[in-house]
């Protein structure tokens, strides 16, 4: 597999419609993982209204998360599916359409009767609009990381890519804030009875006008040269991966390992495990959650910027040792100061800068024929292969020792380097 010439284009300036589609892009990317996010920040309070009183409240929880893992389930359907319509009818129609289909079930779960009301009925329609969401977020990602990039002029798809992978952390960030709020403002009774509804209607109606706004968006510039030179894939994208991607496929498949081990282990799973394992109060961990997102935003930017200047197989032999440190620092060392949870958070956050090298080498590993399927494909395969994974291999790994989390995502950093190093880099 050939690799393109190492010589980088000189930056242009980011013209204002530029921006416009940077910003909305992002706003869109944003609101989607918010959806997708809250239902876990929620899922005490979902056991209690679609499962049966009877039924243990352990019972009850467990069934919940097993719908919200349902969403990464649908996540390569989806996505395949709506890549496959990106390369041959055009990238702004998906990406306006995953925003809608995230939005829609977001807010019928705000709307959504209870077990007392609709019966075994409830947790079923709840199963479907969960597995909409999976399959609207299997989309969004990999269709914003294309659609920005190829917008972007030249020498700046690092800065576009990373201003959007900010946005869609900044989901995360936006979702832990408003359950914050709702549960400083509401009574406990309160948000039990129906202030838990607040967050889906928010996420639902803010979603609706994302869709909207982004039907301002234009096409890109690339998928518009490609359909006037005819050059748009005429089979199956799909199969044309299989055939003659393979490798580009495996090494985008063990990158975005790497970057589900840094979000997973690092910002998603921190709070339970530190309160499990070094019995740190639930307000800490909180806390110490939102300042990890906040310097994983920052962090994610940063690096991807740099690969406008400097090639992400360099970046990747520097940031997949950071990210390793930042792990040992948040599971080894934060437990010997008492208190200062926050402050190895925010470290182990700045480590994650390899989450930024991830999208821009996946999308110079494919030619833009096939570039929305083959991200695509490789996200999502990877996602619903460690992300479902991740916590049940931690799980089982903690009895043993409390650096199993700084363990595996020290493995699959060792991993994504060596896939970033061999992944190839095409032109266009």
């Amino acid at each position: 597999m050939s690799s393109s010439s190492a010589t980088m284009p000189s930056p242009a300036a980011l013209p204002l419609s530029q921006l416009r589609t940077l910003a909305l892009a992002s706003l869109g990317g944003a609101l989607e993982f918010y959806d997708f996010v809250i239902f876990a920040f929620l899922a005490k309070l979902i056991a209690a209204h679609f499962f049966p009183a009877s039924q243990a409240a352990w019972l009850r929880q467990t069934e919940t998360f097993g719908l919200f893992g349902a969403g990464y389930l649908a996540r390569p359907l989806g996505g395949i599916v709506m890549a496959h319509f990106g390369d041959i009818a055009g990238r702004k129609k998906v990406f306006t359409f995953s925003v809608l289909l995230m939005a829609l079930p977001t807010l019928m779960m705000g709307l959504l009767p209870g077990y007392d009301t609709l019966g075994a009925a409830a947790p079923l329609i709840l199963l479907l609009l969960r597995m909409a969401q999976g399959a609207a977020i299997g989309g969004e990602a990999p269709g914003g990381w294309v659609f920005v990039a190829e917008h972007a002029p030249p020498g700046r798809t690092g800065l576009a890519t990373g201003l959007l992978t900010g946005g869609l952390t900044g989901g995360i960030l936006l979702g832990s804030l408003v359950i914050l709020a709702l549960n400083g403002t509401l009574s406990p009774d309160d948000v039990n009875a129906w202030g838990w509804r607040i967050p889906f209607l928010l996420g639902g109606i803010f979603g609706l006008g994302a869709m909207v706004l982004r039907r301002w968006l234009d096409e890109t510039p690339v998928f518009r040269e490609m359909h006037e030179r005819a050059e748009t894939a005429t089979t199956l994208p799909a199969g044309i991966l299989l055939r003659d991607y393979r490798g580009s496929i495996l090494c985008s498949v063990l990158t975005t390992w790497t970057l589900t081990a840094a979000i997973v282990v690092l910002i998603l799973m921190m709070p339970p495990l530190m309160q499990t394992l070094h019995h740190v109060s639930p307000s800490e961990t909180m806390m110490a959650s939102l300042v990890a997102t906040v310097c994983l935003t920052l962090s994610v930017v940063t690096v991807s910027t740099l690969t406008d200047s400097m090639q992400p197989r360099v970046l990747g032999l520097i940031c997949g040792p950071m990210l390793a440190a930042g792990a040992f620092a948040l599971y080894g060392l934060s437990p010997l100061f008492p208190g200062r949870l926050e402050l190895w958070a925010g470290l182990a956050g700045l480590c994650c800068g390899f989450v930024g090298v991830v999208p821009v080498g996946m999308l110079r590993a494919f030619p833009p024929m096939v570039r929305f399927s083959g991200v695509s494909l490789s996200y999502n395969i990877a996602y619903a292969i460690f992300g479902g994974l991740t916590p049940a291999a931690i799980s089982s790994l903690t009895p043993y020792t409390p650096l199993a989390p700084a363990i595996y995502v020290t493995v699959a950093a060792v991993a994504g380097c060596v896939a970033l190093w061999v992944s190839p880099e095409r032109k266009g």
